[in-house]
């Protein structure tokens, strides 16, 4: 049952996640943590974190560790293919149509109209994971602000928007940052 389950919630992520890896967050989140309960919220930051630092496309390196979390190596595999299954059939039909019918406005339309809810999908996500970095569970508040994360949240989008710094550099900058404050906050307390 947990092969089925696995196969049809990364089918219909596949299936939705217009716009690549990141406009899929929004719906792995959706189908991993509120629905399934496969991982929790703390969970899903960490998997965005490890799927952002490992080779490959994000959307696909969280369809591979939820199956394996789940249910193994034939668990990563099943929500793998799952994942891959809907956009390989949807890009061969959009190929055969673009092929014969591209040049159709009505078509440009379709697309000029898919971008601002990729943009929002990604947004959403985004909002998501800083909410969960910052205030955890708690209810949002200056007092429930994890300072420190937020700093280094601004840090590190400030670096890669206006230095044009890579996000491997940055996460593993962010990291060694997050090591030496845990050190630091240990040999204080």
């Amino acid at each position: 049952m947990i092969f089925l389950k696995l196969f049809l919630s990364f089918c219909y992520i596949g299936a939705l996640s217009f716009g690549g890896g990141y406009a899929a967050l929004p719906l792995i989140r959706e189908q991993c943590v509120d629905l399934n309960a496969w991982l929790s919220m703390a969970e899903f930051s960490d998997l965005l974190t490890i799927s952002q630092i490992t080779p490959g496309p994000i959307a696909i390196n969280s369809a591979t560790f939820v199956g394996m979390k789940t249910a193994g190596i034939p668990g990563a595999v099943v929500a793998s293919i799952g994942f891959m299954l809907p956009p390989f059939i949807i890009v061969t039909l959009i190929f055969l149509i673009f092929k014969k019918y591209g040049r159709l406005p009505l078509l440009q339309d379709i697309l000029s109209g898919l971008k601002p809810a990729v943009v929002a999908l990604i947004a959403v996500a985004g909002m998501d994971i800083l909410f969960e970095a910052v205030w955890g569970s708690q209810a949002i508040s200056l007092a429930s602000t994890d300072i420190f994360t937020a700093a280094l949240a601004v840090m590190a989008f400030t670096v890669m928007r206006i230095r044009k710094t890579g996000a491997i550099s940055v996460i593993l900058v962010c990291g060694i940052i997050g090591v030496l404050q845990h050190f630091v906050t240990g040999l204080l307390l």
